[in-house]
């Protein structure tokens, strides 16, 4: 989603005990001893073994310019949803990486819940069964119901958002509050079928550096450290069916998996099945499949597909389908978030001259495919030889 500039500072042992008082109250710690454990490795392997080989994309509709946008109630889209998923299903794709928001469920949580539904109907539809990601730290860390400011023009994602707010992270006292939020949203929909898996936090440790940097908290990342194992608790503690996972990004060119961060080891030690970040090269990219298929479960590419830095469908998706690693790319159709930008447009924005090739997304606001090879090689690799038509709403 975006580019990490520095790793994670360390979190000593004096102040993950204080810390931790604060984050965890006696009702907390009720919760953790009575939640379900990780999965065990055979039981993500035969999770694994009843699924197609997944494909698709992180999914916004062209008409919103952050997952607010798209779940409020007065722009929430139903018949843009079902011809773009529709449009999705013709190119053989069976899953779609979507984002929620704490701000939702505080607003209206029995109106988003609903939402939320709606959009499993039209998704089943279509043959897709979603990813659902609850908390991202990337962009925006100021986020705000209500109407969504305009696209900054020639800039990429310039109207994403965190979750949860800068403010919400740098006070405990609001933890309860999102623990509610993680707690009825898997609760809600802990049993349907519909739904593919669960994806607690996008990106943990992304400190935007490159964009918001100056309104990120200095110990935004320590933060975050603390807080992860927590989520994962809140988590268990609604019985899901479907498992957890987070993403593990920005280690393409870590060749063997070694001297990971803190936060990349509770992120690995903690999901269910295995999912990471590609923003580069297909040898780097068969070199971190191997060593994170090391860990004995399935292995999932949340985030890639950025072609003017060496991720291509073209390169990667073949080797994926012979590795058995579902793929699901950043962006499906250009629109408000403005994503087929690269990241540089941050510092140089795209307004005299578009870029030699698009950054990230497979369609045109129209449904037609920015290359109509890659349409095809996706056709192909999941074979689906019929164009299957979006219905109406």
């Amino acid at each position: 989603m975006a580019p990490i500039s520095k790793g994670v500072s360390l979190v000593t042992r004096l102040s993950f005990r204080l810390t931790t008082a604060l984050l965890v109250g006696s009702a907390s710690m009720t919760v953790a001893s009575a939640q379900t454990v990780r999965w065990s490795e055979q039981q993500a392997n035969a999770w694994y073994a009843d699924q197609p080989w997944l494909v698709g994309s992180n999914y916004v509709p062209q008409s919103a310019i952050n997952q607010l946008e798209m779940w409020q109630e007065p722009t929430f889209n139903t018949a843009e949803i079902d011809r773009e998923l529709g449009w999705a299903e013709a190119l053989g794709m069976n899953t779609m990486r979507v984002f929620l928001h704490d701000l939702l469920w505080q607003q209206d949580s029995i109106g988003f819940q609903k939402r939320v539904d709606r959009f499993l109907v039209i998704a089943a539809r279509h043959g897709i069964r979603p990813m659902f990601v609850l908390f991202d730290s990337v962009w925006d860390p100021s986020p705000h119901l209500g109407p969504q400011r305009p696209p900054i023009p020639g800039v990429h994602n310039s109207g994403w958002v965190q979750s949860p707010a800068v403010t919400a992270l740098a006070d405990p006292s609001e933890y309860p509050r999102l623990k509610g939020y993680v707690q009825g949203v898997i609760r809600a929909f802990a049993k349907d079928r519909r739904i593919l898996a669960w994806d607690l936090w996008n990106e943990p440790g992304n400190d935007n550096s490159s964009s918001y940097g100056k309104q990120e908290l200095r110990d935004k990342v320590e933060r975050v450290t603390l807080l992860l194992p927590q989520v994962f608790q809140w988590a268990r503690a609604a019985n899901p069916t479907q498992p957890l996972t987070t993403g593990v990004c920005c280690i393409e060119r870590n060749s063997d998996g070694r001297k990971l961060d803190q936060l990349r080891q509770i992120q690995l030690r903690e999901s269910d099945i295995i999912t990471f970040h590609h923003y580069s090269w297909p040898e780097y990219f068969q070199r971190q499949v191997a060593w994170l298929k090391k860990y004995n479960r399935p292995v999932i590419c949340t985030e890639f597909m950025a072609r003017s830095v060496g991720s291509t469908f073209d390169a990667l998706l073949p080797m994926a389908k012979q590795e058995q690693v579902g793929m699901i790319n950043w962006g499906f159709v250009a629109g408000k978030t403005q994503t087929y930008l690269p990241w540089d447009s941050w510092q140089h924005p795209y307004v005299l001259e578009q870029p030699a090739v698009w950054f990230h997304e497979v369609l045109r606001p129209d449904g037609t495919p920015y290359r109509q090879a890659e349409a095809d090689l996706i056709r192909q690799l999941t074979g689906t030889k019929k164009v299957a038509r979006g219905g109406t709403n």
